[in-house]
C-alpha cells in the first residue's frame, strides 16, 4: 500500500449462510478525492461499508487504513483513527438542540464521559467550536432549533456537523442525498465538496447526477462483485454498467 492510498481492501468477502454478500472486493481510495460506490439495489455497497468500519466482521479479506492493517478492530478504535462513518457513530438526538447535539460531539471527541458539570467556562469553550461547524454546514441560524423540527435537509446537515467534530480524516457518507428534494441535493453536494477540501469522502450514492458532479474515482459494483472502475466518463459508457443499471436491452 503506497502512501497515495489512504484506504485499501484486499480480497474482502463477506458471506451470509452461504449467500456472498462481497465477494474478493480489492478497493483503493485515493488519499484527498471524492470517490464514490455505486450500484444497483442488493450490489453489496452497504455492506462493504459495514464491513470497512467493522460493524460486520470479513469472512475472508483484510481491511488497511493508512498502511496499517484495522481488520478485527473494533468501530470506536477505528473512529478514533479517523475513519468515521456518518450517519451512524455521529447519532443526532432529536430533542437536543442543533447547538447541543454539536457540542456533544466535541465532547464525545474529547474522550471519557461528557462534560455536563463542567464549568460554565469550559462549556463555552465548546460553544464557539460549535458554532464555527454548525456555521460550516450552513446551519447557523438554527443553532437553537431542536433537531427533530429540522427540515429533511438541514438534518442531513447537522449529521455532517456532527461528524466533523470528531475531526475525520477520511468520512464515509451513506447515501448522503437519499430523499432529498432537488434544493436539498444541491445544498448537501456543495456541502460534501467543501467538508472534502481537507480530507478524503468515500460515499454510496444512488444520484448518479449527484456522482458525476462531485466524484473524481467511483467503483461499481454489482452482485458483491466489483464491475467496474475509473472516472464518471469512463465507467457511465461500460456496457457492463449500462446492462447492470438498465438491463440488457439497454447494454
Amino acid at each position: 500500500m503506497t502512501d497515495d492510498y489512504v484506504l485499501e481492501t484486499r480480497e474482502l468477502t463477506k458471506e451470509f449462510k452461504g449467500f456472498v454478500a462481497v465477494n474478493k472486493v480489492n478497493l483503493k481510495v485515493r488519499r484527498g478525492t471524492i470517490h464514490a460506490l455505486i450500484g444497483p439495489n442488493g450490489a453489496g455497497k452497504t455492506t462493504c461499508f459495514n464491513l470497512l468500519t467493522q460493524f460486520l466482521p470479513p469472512t475472508r479479506g483484510r481491511i488497511f487504513y493508512k498502511a496499517k492493517e484495522i481488520t478485527g478492530s473494533k468501530p470506536s478504535a477505528i473512529a478514533r483513527m479517523g475513519l468515521v462513518r456518518s450517519f451512524q457513530i455521529s447519532a443526532v438526538f432529536p430533542h437536543l438542540s442543533v447547538l447541543e447535539n454539536v457540542r456533544l460531539a466535541l465532547q464525545r471527541k474529547r474522550g471519557g464521559s461528557f462534560d455536563f458539570w463542567r464549568s460554565e467556562r469550559i462549556l463555552n469553550a465548546l460553544d464557539d467550536r460549535a458554532r464555527e461547524l454548525i456555521a460550516s454546514v450552513g446551519l447557523s441560524e438554527f443553532e437553537q432549533t431542536i433537531a427533530v423540527e429540522l427540515p429533511y435537509g438541514r438534518k442531513r446537515a447537522l449529521e455532517i456537523a456532527t461528524t466533523l467534530a470528531l475531526d475525520p480524516e477520511v468520512m464515509l457518507l451513506d447515501e448522503p442525498t437519499a430523499g432529498m428534494t432537488h434544493e436539498d441535493v444541491g445544498r448537501i453536494s456543495a456541502l460534501i465538496r467543501r467538508v472534502a477540501q481537507n480530507r478524503t469522502v468515500l460515499m454510496v450514492e444512488h444520484n448518479l447526477s449527484v456522482v458525476a458532479d462531485l466524484c473524481d474515482h467511483i467503483t461499481v459494483l454489482a452482485r458483491g462483485e466489483i464491475l467496474a472502475e475509473g472516472d464518471y466518463a469512463t465507467v457511465s459508457r461500460n456496457p457492463e454498467v449500462v446492462q447492470a443499471y438498465m438491463g440488457k436491452g439497454y447494454a
